[in-house]
C-alpha cells in the first residue's frame, strides 16, 4: 500500500490546509517561473495555482511550515529539476 504523504493525514494536515489557504489569498506569482497565477483557473489546467513544497517532503523539507510552501503553477510545480 503507497504511503501518506504528511501533509495530507495526520498533525500536519490542518496546519497544512490553514497555511495553503493563507498563501492563496495572499501571493499571486509563481515561486518557480516568476509569473502571475491566474487564481481563477482550475486544475487540470497545467497554468492553475498549486502550492508547493519549496524543499519536497521526501528531502526533508517540512510537510506544512509557511516558510516551506509556496504558490506555484500546477505545470510548474510538476517539472523535474
Amino acid at each position: 500500500m503507497a504511503q501518506l504523504r504528511a501533509d495530507q493525514y495526520g498533525p500536519h494536515r490542518q496546519a497544512y490546509a490553514k497555511n495553503k489557504k493563507r498563501i492563496m489569498s495572499t501571493q499571486n506569482t509563481c515561486g518557480i517561473c516568476g509569473n502571475q497565477v491566474d487564481m481563477k483557473l482550475k486544475t487540470p489546467d497545467p497554468m492553475a495555482p498549486c502550492v508547493d513544497h519549496i524543499i519536497p517532503i521526501a528531502k526533508g523539507g517540512h510537510p506544512s511550515a509557511l516558510v516551506n510552501l509556496q504558490l506555484a503553477h500546477w505545470n510548474c510545480n510538476r517539472q523535474i529539476s
